[in-house]
């Protein structure tokens, strides 16, 4: 089935990845979508990630460019590109080009009995001291909210936009938390999330992840720790129930 589809993605000094990333995109789109558009948002860069990609949607009309005007993080940038999407279905990904996104196509299958399709990385290729903080970084998360994915940070989510539309409110976290926040909230609202495998991660040849930079972490523990609170706060307080599609929850 032939479907209207938003791919975004979060970039930060992500200019020599960039070209080919779209290259990658306008190969694949038009074999899964008729109606499809691919949105940039620059998080505040310091290097031509917004004037590569200007020029890029000169000649491309699928393509656009979000620009922050200061780095505000990763989970802003991700949060402004599904806000951005204007599509019936909106996927995301990193602008460093560690997928295969041929592989869109697995969640495609799995969209029509689920209101957000997530991937995990089998296997991961990144560093050892990577792959190891994404383990940790989950069991924390698991630890402290219950079980949501099996690969929480992996950049390959496909939704519909009624998961966009009802969550993006809600959202407080702006840095590496985001994708934590992000599950935790689509399954407490009764989002059906089915898993689904990514063999073709591969590694990263060009820029430089922020993952490990330990403002970066600062910034996650403590969101981490607020999204905690802000939980038991709600908690407390009756909420009117909201209006979904009723689908259920699902792992």
């Amino acid at each position: 089935m032939r479907r209207s589809l938003s791919v975004s993605m979060p970039a930060f000094n992500e200019a020599e990845n960039i070209p080919d990333m779209v290259a990658d995109v306008l190969h694949v789109l038009p074999q899964l979508a008729d109606d499809f558009e691919i949105i940039v948002v620059d998080d505040g860069s310091w290097d031509d990630t917004a004037v590569v990609t200007q020029q890029l949607a000169a000649q491309q009309s699928q393509l656009k460019l979000v620009q922050h005007d200061v780095n505000k993080g990763y989970g802003t940038a991700v949060l402004t590109g599904l806000t951005h999407s204007s599509k019936e279905l909106v996927f995301f990904t990193d602008a460093d080009r560690q997928f295969d996104l041929a592989e869109i196509e697995k969640l495609l299958k799995h969209i029509e009995t689920a209101d957000l399709v997530v991937g995990y990385r089998a296997p991961r290729r990144d560093p050892f001291m990577r792959r190891l903080n994404g383990k940790g970084w989950s069991w924390l998360v698991t630890l402290l909210f219950g079980y949501t994915a099996r690969d929480i940070d992996c950049a390959f989510k496909l939704m519909r936009r009624e998961v966009v539309t009802q969550l993006h409110e809600e959202i407080s976290s702006g840095g590496a938390t985001f994708s934590a926040e992000f599950l935790v909230r689509a399954k407490k609202a009764g989002f059906k999330i089915i898993e689904v495998p990514i063999r073709g991660h591969r590694p990263r040849v060009a820029g430089s992840p922020t993952g490990a930079n330990l403002r970066v972490i600062t910034r996650a523990f403590k969101e981490l720790v607020q999204f905690r609170l802000s939980l038991w706060r709600e908690a407390r307080v009756p909420v009117p129930a909201k209006v979904k599609s009723g689908r259920g929850t699902a792992v």
